[in-house]
């Protein structure tokens, strides 16, 4: 029997250690993190690593 998507995506995830999270953001955040993905040509992913990563730096 064939997997369904949603059985592959999750066979991948757990192969790479990802996890999935959700987040309740407010409209402008989320314009904002829409924004600078587009600005920086990189996933919403990569900008909320960066803006992660940046934080715990200070």
């Amino acid at each position: 029997m064939a997997m369904t998507q949603i059985e592959r995506n999750n066979k991948y995830q757990e192969k790479h250690g990802i996890v999935q999270k959700k987040f309740n953001l407010d409209p402008e955040t989320v314009a904002l993190l829409e924004r600078l993905a587009i600005e920086r040509g990189e996933s919403q992913t990569a900008v909320l690593k960066a803006a992660l990563a940046a934080l715990a730096e200070k």
